[in-house]
Parts: C-alpha cells; structure tokens; sequence
C-alpha cells in the first residue's frame, strides 16, 4: 500500500476523504493532492563532509547546497556504502551492497554494464509508480555488453536499467571516451570521425600525455598518462570523434541545461532525476567564470561552480513552480580526496579547509570520512528544517521511495528510512555494512564502528590517505570519537567480536 502521507507528513489529504459523487472539480484537486511527489537525486562526486558550509566549512562558500539545508534536514549520519564511485553509484540504484557483486569496482571507460538489466532498480521502479525518470551526468556503471562500437547505438545502459531518458558520460572525467551520450547515442559523432577506445594499448599517432608533457595545460602527479584531450591527459586511449569531444571547462553548463530541460519537459510529472554531478572529481577544471573564486585552487573553484550549479537548478525547480511538490536530496558518492593523479596543487593550496571535516580516511579508505558524506533532504512545505542524527544511507532510498510510492522494495539490502527521511522519526537504520571499493568490509552499528583485522599498508602514499588497514580488530564509538582515535577493541573485545561476526 502507498505510504500514509498523514501520518509522515502531516499533509491533509483531503482528497482522500471526498465521496464517490464528488464533482468533477473536486476529483481533479483530488489526484492533484494525491499525486506523487518529483523526486531528485543530486549526487556529488568525491565531496567531502567538512566541504560544506551546512557542515562546518569556513573556508569555502557553498551558499546554495546551504540552502538545502536550511529548508529541509541535514544528516549528521548519512552514508554512501563504499568509498569509490562505481560500487558507490551501484548500491543506490540496485539496493544491494556492492560488496555482494565482485565486479563491482572502480570501471575503466569501457567496461561492460555492471548492473543486470533484468533486475529492477530503483528508478525501475518509480516508472511502475508512473515516474517519468531521468539521468544526467556521471554514470560510471558499464556499457553495452563487451566491445562497445561507440559509433552505434549503445546499448544495454541506463535506458535499460530503469531511465526513459539520459544524457552521460561514460565513465569519469578523467577516463576515456571524452564524450557524451545521449539516450545511447554519441552527442555530435561526425560518422567520417570514428571513435575507437582501448585500455590496453594506444593507436598510432595519438599523443599521450606520458610522451608529450609539453602539451598538457595540467600537469600529473601519477597515472593519466593516456590520450590527451583538451590539453588534459586521461586514462585509457582514444582516437577519432574530434567534434563529439567535450570542453571540460563547460561540462557543469552542459549538464545544467541537461537536467533543467528535463525538468521543464516533464513538470506535469511526476519525475526522477538523478542529477549525477562530476565535481569535484579530478581533472578540476572550473568555466572562466570560477577560475580562482575559492582562493584554494582549482578543487575548491569546482566545489563553488557546482554550489552554483545547484543554485541554478533550484531557482529553475522555483521558476516551474515545483519546488513544493520536489523531494531533493543531496549527498556524494564518496569522501574526498586532494591529490588524485594530476598536478593541480590541491593539497598546498587547500590550506587550512578540512574536506573530511572531524574524521580520518577519505576517498579509497575504510576509515569514517570515507562513507561518512554529506546528506540532505529538502522537501518545502512538507520537511520541517532541522538537523538529525537517524543513521540513513543511500541504499536506502531505494526501499523509501518504495514505500512512498506504494511499490515493492527493488533493493535486497535496502531498509525503508522514509519517516527518517521526512523528519518524523530520529531513528533510521540500526546498522550498516560498509566498503573500501575493494571488497573489504566493515560495520556501522548503532553508534559503534568496527574494521576487521586487514593486512596491508597503513597509509596509500600516492594520494596521502590513511587506508584504515590494520593487523588488529578496530572498534570506535563514533558518535563520541568521530575522529576514530581511540580503539576500544581491548576494552570491549566482547562487542568487537559480535559485530565481527556480523558481517562474516
């Protein structure tokens, strides 16, 4: 059954109180006071806890995302599952920790879907509930099934794993091909111009940036040293679709008016977006117009240009007159990582801003400020503002919408959240299971973390984040040490124990 909007969210549906003989009128207020709300998803890529002013953040400006904030509620507790972006992206459309899917790693640009088609997912199921559903931006779960022809319908992807429409990248930013695609085609493909793509090996007279630094306008620090494309080296190699190349300096513009057209073509809803933004993910390559805005580099000028970016999308849910009938949520796909393979100075320039705001870990880590992202819901009129301590993940909002919608829950590891959600519950989960993107798991219980014993290294030099690898059992109560500094495995060996076993 549909959720009880009374009970949730103190809405009076009336309509639902009308009898059989009601006018013609009083039917139609009727389905439009029952009718689903639009939901959006805006998803950050690589943003930190600490990154946000709603969070802390003095020394960058995000006035917009703040605004989210301030008219819905802010989750001191809200997770991603994994600390990388494809299991990260994989667990918030399926429902199913990425763990349970070997393959569910960091994807190179050419790698088959990761997602089964037959499965629904969770915008699967929102077009059984009558949602027009849609994404724009970053995609990063595989394409096609093997040796994707890139110069022909590509297919199976995101249309057939639950969107009606989708303008996206392949992968990453940094990651060839250097294109858009829309609806599973190849945006401005000039058909004399085709596109090849291969991780194994370059083609033959194609620069890269490995053999030709004197081209790049970004430097690298390590790895991308692959085709070069808009003076920026990537991983992978690319030869043809000149024109279909995309001007990183104005993707967030690209993906804006993406995401604003499918609003306006769609008002009538109900919708889904998920408005999958690409910042700040490396290479950061801000529009003239944010160059320099931030005064931390080039990260935090993205963090400012995708502030605004969602500035602009909110004013254009306030302009079609939807922002009341709009669930918005925002959070990120992981924590946040300073140097990650290109020389942008990240690390020197960032100061004395803090990504990971009270936690260790970040991007790659099992540490806190890993999974530990930023995450709001905004709903006018229908959320009370205020801040929350219910324990949340995205996993979740596949089996919430679910309820909301009054359709089965699509997501094996998905646990309905949605009175949390909507501020009429502190309570969320009761415990999370976690990863580092490499398969390796720990446990979020109530206020208690613990990371199995791992071997491994302590610290990955590369990027100068702390793995949360340790020979011995770690266990922190995180709501009093977020900043997991003190080990209470010894003091508590009996819990630590339990939630080990837990998740074996």
């Amino acid at each position: 059954m549909p959720v009880n909007y009374t009970q949730l969210t103190g809405i009076a549906l009336s309509g639902l109180l009308i009898q059989s003989s009601c006018s013609p009128r009083e039917k139609i207020h009727r389905n439009q006071v029952a009718k689903n709300p639009n939901i959006v998803v805006i998803l950050a890529d690589d943003l930190g806890y600490g990154d946000l002013g709603c969070y802390g953040a003095t020394k960058l400006k995000t006035p917009n995302i703040d605004r989210l904030a301030a008219s819905g509620l802010r989750f001191n507790h809200g997770y991603c599952t994994s600390a990388t972006s494809t299991p990260s992206r994989f667990a918030l459309l399926t429902g199913q920790y990425p763990w349970r899917n070997e393959k569910a790693r960091v994807l190179p640009g050419d790698a088959p879907l990761l997602i089964d088609p037959a499965k629904t997912t969770m915008p699967g199921m929102l077009q059984k509930a009558g949602y027009t559903t849609g994404i724009v931006g970053k995609w990063h779960l595989g394409l096609g099934s093997g040796q994707v022809d890139w110069n022909r319908h590509i297919s199976p992807g995101p249309n057939e794993t639950g969107f009606s429409y989708a303008y996206i990248m392949a992968a990453t930013n940094d990651r060839c091909p250097t294109v858009f695609i829309e609806n599973e085609t190849v945006v401005g493909l000039d058909p004399a111009d085709p596109i090849q793509v291969s991780y194994k090996q370059n083609f033959p007279g194609e620069p890269t940036g490995k053999e030709f630094p004197e081209k790049l306008k970004m430097g690298l620090s390590q790895g991308h040293a692959g085709t070069i494309v808009n003076g920026i080296s990537r991983i992978g190699f690319m030869k043809g679709g000149g024109k279909a190349r995309w001007t990183d300096e104005f993707m967030v513009d690209t993906f804006l008016l993406k995401a604003d057209k499918f609003i306006e073509n769609n008002r009538s809803g109900p919708f889904f977006l998920y408005y999958a933004l690409h910042e700040p993910h490396c290479p950061r390559v801000p529009s003239p117009r944010f160059a320099g805005s931030s005064g931390l580099g080039p990260r935090g000028d993205v963090i400012v240009e995708a502030d605004w970016a969602v500035g602009e999308f909110l004013k254009k849910l306030d302009q079609l007159g939807l922002t009341n009938n709009t669930i918005v949520v925002f959070s990120s796909d992981n924590g946040p990582v300073l140097d990650d393979g290109y020389a942008d100075r990240a690390a020197e320039l960032n100061g004395s801003h803090t990504p990971w705001g009270p936690m260790r870990g970040g991007k790659y880590s099992l540490l806190e400020a890993a999974t530990h992202v930023p995450f709001l819901v905004s709903w006018p009129g229908h959320i009370n503002p205020g801040v929350t301590d219910a324990l949340v993940s995205q996993v979740d909002l596949a089996a919430s919408f679910a309820q909301m919608t009054g359709q089965p829950n699509p997501g094996p590891d998905s646990q309905s959240v949605l009175a949390a959600l909507l501020g009429k519950s502190p309570i969320g989960r009761s415990s999370l299971v976690l990863d580092n993107g490499s398969g390796k798991t720990l446990i979020r219980e109530n206020e208690w973390v613990m990371i199995p014993p791992y071997p491994g290294v302590p610290l990955f030099k590369d990027v100068n984040i702390e793995t949360g690898l340790s020979p011995e059992i770690q266990l922190y109560n995180i709501k009093i040490d977020p900043g997991q500094r003190n080990n209470l495995a010894k003091l508590k060996p009996e819990l630590a124990e339990k939630m080990k076993l837990g998740i074996q």
